[in-house]
């Protein structure tokens, strides 16, 4: 068995090289002539898997080791006889951890109250769910909109124009669907760009394209009266740098880069390979996941919003990947692009914060009820000293 994977997904050699040759490419240049003789392609959501890839090749099962599947052809894949698998909810914690830390950091530079806010999250999935759990458990308003789920949602639905018109922060969590009742392509328009409220703050850590990006350049090139942290980008690698240089956060396609993320999806692709070849699985992610390392010492009467801020910069924040990211926007075109994808690729081990353990010292004051509340919501483990 032959088994072409992109060069950037961890442990392919533990999870499958007991099935064959592993052959590796760069994601973003996997050809067909690379695929002759292939049974199976694992991708990461760089790699267009669709016919102009495949219809030369022996491939029958695609593997993308990410939640979004917008970059693989599914209706070519049912009609050639091509078992496709993602990985749902992979790196969902890892963009929530990305989410808090951003609006942290925004709530520090303008000197505002993240408790004070009124949040709104659009897209309502394995990303988005979480992190209205966790917003709820920290005691926050927050205003939910997914067409798809409002049925199960009820009463919490919020239409999206009511929601943008209501709503202090925004966070985009919708997959990327071009075409339909429900297409995402361009739902943050130029009309719905020109119509946020000065001194929103727009977060996009889902697809580029969600964002109509040259609308949102003109409104910060004009007003600048907006807080926008993009994780994603139009086009990518070749994103706008005039843009993000007007972006108070800026990263590089990152926000769900844990490593809990990254094995967890090879994990998941090797577990759906398995159940195609209709063999039992014989590794699991508790088998080559590294116990976690991180640890955190708070006192028992730190403030809640000390506490809070302390705790997600334990495991994330994007002040450092936004200054990395910066760095590469004077390049030329095409030394940007590979800039890009050297930051992804290069990126440092980061773990998520299910695996920061908290511990709290000191006399047990009557704030201590309320900071171990927070850290459960959170998602830490947390004990008393």
């Amino acid at each position: 068995m032959r088994i072409v994977a992109d060069e950037n997904i961890p442990l392919v050699e533990t999870f499958f090289g007991s099935f064959g040759e592993i052959v590796r490419y760069p994601g973003r240049l996997i050809k067909p002539d690379d695929l002759k003789g292939a049974d199976a392609l694992l991708v990461r959501s760089v790699t267009t898997v669709d016919e102009a890839l495949l219809a030369q090749s022996t491939v029958r099962f695609v593997g993308t080791c990410t939640i979004g599947t917008d970059h693989i052809d599914k209706n070519y894949c049912a009609d050639a006889g091509i078992t496709w698998a993602s990985a749902p909810g992979c790196n969902a914690r890892g963009v929530v951890d990305y989410v808090l830390s951003t609006v942290l950091t925004l709530a520090e530079r303008t000197d505002t109250d993240p408790a004070e806010q009124v949040y709104g999250i659009v897209g309502v999935g394995e990303v988005g769910g979480r992190l209205w759990h966790v917003l709820k458990g920290l005691g926050w308003k927050v205003l939910v909109c997914d067409p798809l789920k409002a049925d199960v949602l009820g009463g919490d639905h919020t239409p999206l124009d009511v929601l943008l018109a209501r709503c202090d922060v925004i966070s985009l969590h919708t997959p990327l669907i071009r075409h339909g009742e429900h297409a995402t392509h361009g739902l943050m328009s130029a009309a719905r760009i020109e119509g946020l409220k000065p001194g929103t703050w727009l977060i996009n850590a889902s697809r580029g394209e969600v964002v109509d990006g040259a609308a949102l350049r003109a409104r910060l090139q004009r007003d600048d009266d907006l807080q926008v942290a993009l994780d994603v980008w139009e086009s990518e690698p070749a994103i706008d740098p005039a843009l993000a240089l007007r972006c108070a956060i800026a990263t590089p396609h990152i926000a769900g880069y844990s490593l809990e993320g990254k094995l967890r999806g090879t994990a998941q692709i090797y577990a759906a390979f398995c159940r195609f070849l209709g063999q039992p699985a014989t590794l699991s992610l508790e088998d080559v996941m590294p116990r976690p390392w991180l640890s955190l010492r708070l006192a028992a009467d730190t403030p809640l919003d000390v506490a809070l801020r302390m705790t997600c910069r334990a495991v994330y924040d994007p002040r450092d990947d936004d200054a990395m990211f910066r760095n590469t926007l004077g390049l030329p075109a095409e030394e940007r692009k590979r800039a890009f994808d050297r930051l992804r690729r290069d990126y440092r081990v980061r773990r998520e914060l299910e695996g920061l353990k908290v511990e709290l010292t000191g006399a047990h004051a009557s704030g201590d009820v309320g900071l171990g509340e927070l850290l459960s919501a959170l998602g830490v483990h947390w004990r008393r000293e």
